[in-house]
């Protein structure tokens, strides 16, 4: 057992209970001493069997085995939310023989141990718990579905289909089976091996959208990064000062632009200085801006020439340019580049909206797909790696033997995704294909 619902002080607070203990718990605890019918909500006293002393009413619900989130039999009590009475319940539920407190991610973990959900549904749900943004939540829930454990368990079916006509070639000569069947599996394995690296070629959108996007301020100093970064958080994160130099070492805040998690970064003015602290402050910038999935570089408009050499040499493909200062840039300051720069005024809050519109346009643009669900976790991608490697070693392999081998270990790494590896499966399709041993 354990509390599903937040801690602290609430109007509701929901314990669950799950396993073979669950429905004797409830016949100890509710009153009147009875099994409410499955899935429908029931109010029950909650009493303590050693005192007899009401605790709370609550509404209790029963999800008898299978048909519940762990595949055992669940109990559910929604009691008021005071945390005398969530005290008082716990300390009844463990005086019980058959309840313990549940381990972290016990419920998930049971529920996929009972086939109600694979790794990847588990690791959506954790997912979805921790999404801050709109984006993380759709992510989140297209794999909680399945959508991403489909894509694997397809993929996998695929290659089992033709080791089993492989292993049908190697393992039945003798039999009524067809004769060359490695040969003519190359071609259904060499596309498989195309779409998974097709897939691992995604510029690790997934994982950006998990973990968040990295958006790097840079500019000469006084360009006004610091203000431009309190005027996208809102609020006054960094110092800002007419001393040029203020801000040496790296400042972050945390944004939902547009639906999409950004760490959006503040770093000390590029220039050229003896000052020891400052030349720390600005190695970090230029390696904060190597790391950044996209650069802010911000130029001062108050100036007659504000492309200072020191930013225009950061100019690239993962580049916005900025013109801050806008409400007081002299009429002559038109630069020329091939990157047309956005006018800003952190001051006003002028171009603030389209510099927001062209950064989520842009992260879109870079790390958004519509199509197939993408890979979310390190553990996906070392496990697809490994995947497309003995596909690709299977189509070299001079023995059906080798091509047989290798197509089995990439099954095992697909299967090491979903938590599922089962030789079985091709016992199951050779002898069903073929009519072995008629």
């Amino acid at each position: 057992m354990a509390l599903a619902s937040a801690a602290g002080r609430a109007g509701v607070a929901v314990l669950r209970l799950s396993g073979a203990g669950a429905r004797d718990a409830l016949l100890k605890i509710g009153v009147p001493s009875s099994l409410p019918e499955p899935r429908r909500a029931v109010l029950r006293d909650i009493v303590d069997f050693r005192s007899h002393e009401v605790i709370d009413h609550a509404l209790v619900l029963f999800f008898p085995a299978p048909h519940s989130f762990t595949g055992e039999d669940v109990v559910e009590l929604h009691l008021h939310g005071g945390r005398a009475i969530l005290h008082a319940t716990l300390d009844l539920l463990c005086a019980l023989p058959c309840v313990r407190p549940a381990e972290p991610g016990e419920f998930s973990r049971r529920a996929f141990e009972n086939g109600k959900m694979d790794l990847t549904e588990a690791e959506g749900i954790a997912d979805l718990v921790d999404a801050e943004t709109s984006a993380q939540r759709r992510q989140a829930l297209r794999q909680m579905d399945g959508e991403l454990g489909r894509l694997y368990f397809g993929w996998a079916e695929r290659l089992t289909h033709n080791l089993a006509y492989i292993e049908a070639e190697i393992d039945f000569a003798d039999e009524d089976v067809p004769q060359d069947l490695a040969a003519g599996r190359r071609e259904d394995v060499a596309a498989l091996s195309r779409e998974i690296a097709e897939h691992l070629n995604d510029g690790h959108r997934g994982e950006r959208i998990r973990e968040g996007f990295t958006v790097a301020l840079l500019g000469a100093p006084n360009a006004g990064k610091s203000s431009l970064l309190n005027a996208l958080a809102r609020r006054e994160a960094a110092i800002v000062s007419p001393i040029a130099g203020t801000t040496r070492d790296i400042i972050e805040v945390q944004l939902d632009l547009g639906g999409y998690p950004v760490t959006l970064a503040d770093t000390a003015g590029l220039r050229e200085t003896v000052d020891a602290i400052e030349s720390e402050g600005v190695r970090r910038a230029l390696a904060r801006a190597e790391q950044a999935d996209l650069k802010i570089l911000v130029f001062d408009g108050s100036i007659a020439t504000p492309l200072d050499a020191a930013t225009q040499a950061l100019i690239d493909e993962s580049s916005l340019l900025v013109i801050n200062k806008s409400d007081v840039m002299p009429e002559a300051a038109s630069p020329e580049n091939h990157h047309t720069p956005l006018l800003v005024s952190a001051q006003t809050g002028e171009g603030l909206d389209l510099l927001t519109q062209r950064l989520v346009q842009e992260i879109e643009k870079r790390f958004v797909g519509a199509g197939q669900p993408a890979l979310t976790r390190v553990r996906h991608r070392v496990a697809l790696e490994e995947s497309v490697e003995h596909l690709r070693r299977a189509l070299a392999a001079p023995e059906v033997e080798l091509c047989a081998e290798d197509l089995r270990l990439a099954i095992r790494a697909l299967g090491h995704i979903t938590g599922t590896v089962d030789v079985e499966d091709l016992l199951d399709i050779i002898f069903s294909s073929f009519c072995i041993g008629k």
